[in-house]
């Protein structure tokens, strides 16, 4: 019931920057938590970063400082500035919506990040 669509990744150089977008569609859920998520060939998937519908967000240790997450006003599009990527970013990213006081997640299809000189 619930569609999210990511763009906006690329290729970039060490130290370079890239954003992402997501936008979720249908039936989706008034209390929510929106999010993104990356998965590296061979790795297991982990969170980046989460954000609340009031604004709050949450990182993983290792982006903190680097990475802000926010949220469109008024619509379910979240987005994801990264800066000073490295080679250990490099990952397909996806998007996430999990709803408050339920069990249901969705996910986007994914969007490829590579960091390489």
């Amino acid at each position: 019931q619930v569609q999210l669509v990511e763009s906006g990744g690329g290729l970039v150089q060490p130290g370079g920057s890239l954003s992402l977008s997501c936008s979720a569609s249908g039936s989706v859920p008034g209390f929510n938590v929106m999010g993104w998520y990356r998965q590296a060939p061979g790795k297991e998937r982990e969170m980046v970063a989460t954000i609340t519908a009031g604004g709050w967000a949450n990182y993983a240790d290792s982006v903190k400082g680097r990475f802000t997450i926010s949220k469109e006003s008024g619509v379910n599009t979240v987005h994801l500035q990264m800066n000073n990527l490295n080679s250990h970013d490099t990952a397909v990213y996806y998007c996430a919506v999990h709803a408050i006081g339920g069990a249901a997640n969705y996910w986007g299809q994914g969007t490829q990040v590579t960091v390489s000189s």
